[in-house]
C-alpha cells in the first residue's frame, strides 16, 4: 500500500533528532497561552491596553494555531514510531498491535486527564483517532493528502463556530469560556467532566485528523528528522504557510481588539479564515523550527537542550499545565477565575512554562524519562511470554 519504504529512526535520547523535540517544547508554550484565558470569567478586568495587546497576540499567534501544530506533531510522532518498529524488524501485524495498545492507554490517560483535571484534552483524542485510523500509516501519499484536505473542512468550520461564539459573548461581557461551567465542588467537577467527555472527544477528532494525516506525510520525508536534507522544502513550507497564516489571521486579531467591526457575515468569514489558516500556520511554524535547527547544528546551548528535553516529555508537561490551571482557577481550589486579567493570565502561562524548563533540563541530565512517557511506553510494550 505505502509508496515509501520504512526508514530507520533514532531510538535513544542521545540520538534523537532535535527539531521534533524542539518544536514540541515550544508548542507547549503556545498551548499554555491559548488555554490560560479560557479559565477566566471576565476578560475586561485590568488594564484595557495590556489586555488588548495580549488579546491581539493570542488571536494572531496561538488561538487555533497552537492546536494545529499540536496535531501535526502527533501525526509526525506516529510516523516516527512506525518507522522505528520497522527498523527493528517488526512487520505490519506487530506494528498494528503496538498502535492499538498505545491507543488504548492514550484513551485511558486522556479520560483521567479530562475528568480529574480539565476538559481541554487532546490525549484521548489522539488515542481514539489512532485506534480507528491506524491503517493510515500504510496508506498511499495521495490518500493522506486527500484525507487531510477533506477533513479540514468540517474541523475548521467547527472551530469557526466556536470562535464566533467566543467573540460575540466577549462583546457582551461574558466570554464563552470553561470558567462559566466550573463546578463548585470537586465531586461535581468529576461528574460534570465525566458526562461531557465522550461527546467532546468525538467532536475534537474533527480537527485532529487533518494534522495527523499531514504529519504522517512529513514523517515519511523525515522533514524534521533530517532538516538539513530538506532545507528547500522547509523554506517553501515556512514562507507559504506562515505568510498565509498572517494574512488569514490578522483580520481576526484586529476584530478581537475592536480595531474594526462588521456584521454577522463579515465576522463569520473573518473567523473562518482564522481557523483554516491556523492549521497551515501550525505546520509552517514546525517547518521554521526545522530551519532553525539547521542553523543550530551541533552547537546546542543550555536553552536549546532544555527546550528539547521538555519536548521529549511533552505529555508530562502538558498534564502538569492542567494541574496548575486547576489549582489556580477552580472554585474548590484558589478560585482566581474572577480575579485575574487577560494579560495577567498570559503572564502566568509564560511563567509556568519557563519554570518547567529547569525541571526538564534536570530530568535530561539525570536520564529520567517523563513519568507519563514511561507509563505509556511500559503499558503499551509487547507482553513478554
Amino acid at each position: 500500500m505505502t509508496t515509501t519504504a520504512p526508514m530507520p529512526a533514532p531510538t535513544s535520547t542521545a540520538a534523537r533528532s532535535l527539531a521534533p523535540d524542539l518544536a514540541r517544547g515550544l508548542m507547549l508554550l503556545g498551548i499554555a497561552l491559548a488555554h490560560a484565558p479560557q479559565f477566566l470569567l471576565d476578560w475586561s478586568r485590568g488594564s484595557s491596553v495590556l489586555n488588548d495587546i495580549a488579546h491581539f497576540f493570542t488571536t494572531l499567534v496561538t488561538d487555533n494555531q497552537a492546536r494545529g501544530m499540536f496535531v501535526f506533531l502527533f501525526g509526525y510522532g506516529l510516523g516516527q514510531l512506525t518507522q522505528r518498529q520497522y527498523a527493528r524488524g517488526g512487520d505490519w501485524p506487530s506494528v498494528r498491535r503496538l498502535l492499538r495498545r498505545r491507543s488504548f492507554w492514550l484513551i485511558l490517560i486522556g479520560l483521567a486527564h479530562a475528568v480529574v483535571l480539565v476538559p481541554f484534552d487532546v490525549i484521548a483524542v489522539y488515542g481514539v483517532t489512532m485506534l480507528f485510523l491506524a491503517s493510515l500509516v500504510r496508506a498511499r501519499d495521495s490518500v493522506l493528502w486527500w484525507l487531510g484536505g477533506v477533513t479540514l473542512i468540517p474541523g475548521a468550520l467547527f472551530l469557526t463556530w466556536q470562535s464566533v461564539q467566543v467573540y460575540t459573548t466577549a462583546l457582551q461581557g461574558s466570554p464563552f469560556t470553561i470558567a462559566k461551567y466550573m463546578a463548585p465542588t470537586f465531586a461535581e467537577h468529576l461528574l460534570t467532566n465525566a458526562v461531557g467527555w465522550p461527546a467532546k472527544t468525538v467532536v475534537a477528532i474533527l480537527f485532529g485528523v487533518p494534522g495527523m494525516a499531514w504529519g504522517l506525510l512529513a514523517a515519511r520525508k523525515r522533514m524534521l528528522d533530517e532538516p538539513e536534507r530538506n532545507v528547500a522544502l522547509l523554506k517553501r513550507i515556512a514562507l507559504l504557510c506562515l505568510g498565509a497564516a498572517l494574512a488569514g489571521r490578522l483580520p481576526a486579531a484586529l476584530l478581537a481588539v475592536g480595531a474594526w467591526s462588521g456584521g454577522t457575515p463579515a465576522v463569520w468569514l473573518t473567523y473562518a479564515a482564522h481557523s483554516f489558516t491556523g492549521y497551515i500556520g501550525g505546520i509552517g511554524a514546525a517547518a521554521a523550527i526545522g530551519l532553525a535547527c539547521v542553523r543550530i547544528g551541533h552547537s546546542r546551548g543550555r536553552l536549546t537542550n532544555a527546550l528539547a528535553a521538555m519536548g521529549q516529555r511533552s505529555m508530562t508537561f502538558y498534564l502538569a499545565q492542567s494541574v496548575v490551571w486547576v489549582v489556580l482557577f477552580y472554585p474548590f481550589t484558589l478560585g482566581l477565575r474572577d480575579d485575574v486579567s487577560f494579560a495577567a493570565a498570559l503572564a502566568i502561562a509564560v511563567v509556568m512554562w519557563a519554570a518547567s524548563l529547569p525541571a526538564a533540563s534536570w530530568m535530561r541530565r539525570k536520564g529520567y524519562r517523563g513519568p507519563f512517557e514511561s507509563l505509556l511506553r511500559r503499558m503499551s510494550a509487547t507482553p513478554s511470554r
